[in-house]
């Protein structure tokens, strides 16, 4: 038995899961266009099962859909920092088929280049009236959604990463919820942050294997590893809810 099956066994699929897949639509080359003109590369397998992480402290419903999350709403200063064109796909994964999934909620929310968080008031500075870094999107009939964001920076005792949730509708009006968070290649991360403004942050003091979210909540599986574009980096990953 080959490693995608045995992780598809029903003993494996009783986890505290959702599934994780590669979109068909990258086809054999496992190559997707990205809407700057150069290519990412799609790592994901198909239908993995992979586990849900925690929320964290800093996710706020404010109910900004947007697809340019970089500025503040209010004061439309936007946040600086290596741009990053993210693109999530929703599918809804049952027993044969994997399905886009249409009018899904989609949030991202994540630290600016100096590991600072919107809507908090921290010990580098009260951003608790600000809204950077955060929003949601629609989900269309391909089940996708696009986001203009930046790399993320740091902040001590986490690797590098992003907050996402996803809601959808089931049974009719309850509505089901799924949050996990994504993870950058460490190799394209250590680029990224030596110059600019990352750079005054120095060297970050967690990298994924020694992050404990990433160690045991099976972050191998979140993980992205963003292709360099004309003006920044875009990466693509693929989101698989039960069906």
């Amino acid at each position: 038995m080959n490693k995608k099956d045995q992780l598809l066994e029903p003993d494996q699929a009783r986890r505290r899961t959702l599934i994780l897949l590669g979109s068909a639509a990258l086809g054999a080359a496992g190559y997707a266009e990205t809407a700057s003109g150069g290519d990412v590369e799609s790592t994901m397998p198909a239908c993995v099962i992979t586990p849900k992480q925690t929320e964290g402290p800093f996710f706020i419903d404010k109910r900004l859909q947007r697809s340019d999350i970089r500025a503040d709403p209010a004061s439309e200063a936007i946040r600086g920092g290596t741009p990053l064109m993210l693109t999530l796909r929703v599918h809804a994964v049952g027993r044969s088929a994997c399905l886009p999934v249409s009018g899904a909620i989609v949030d991202v929310w994540h630290c600016d280049a100096n590991g600072q968080y919107s809507g908090a008031d921290q010990e580098t500075g009260n951003f608790a009236r600000e809204s950077f870094l955060r929003g949601y999107q629609v989900t269309g009939a391909d089940g996708a959604v696009r986001f203009m964001t930046i790399y993320p920076g740091w902040y001590p005792g986490r690797a590098v990463h992003i907050h996402f949730k996803v809601r959808t509708v089931a049974n009719g009006n309850r509505r089901s919820e799924f949050t996990s968070q994504l993870y950058f290649d460490d190799g394209i991360t250590d680029i990224v942050h030596a110059s600019g403004i990352y750079r005054r942050r120095g060297r970050r003091d967690v990298l994924n294997t020694e992050d404990g979210l990433f160690r045991h909540g099976d972050g191998a599986n979140l993980l992205i590893k963003p292709a360099k574009t004309t003006d920044g980096y875009a990466a693509n990953f693929d989101i698989g809810l039960r069906a």
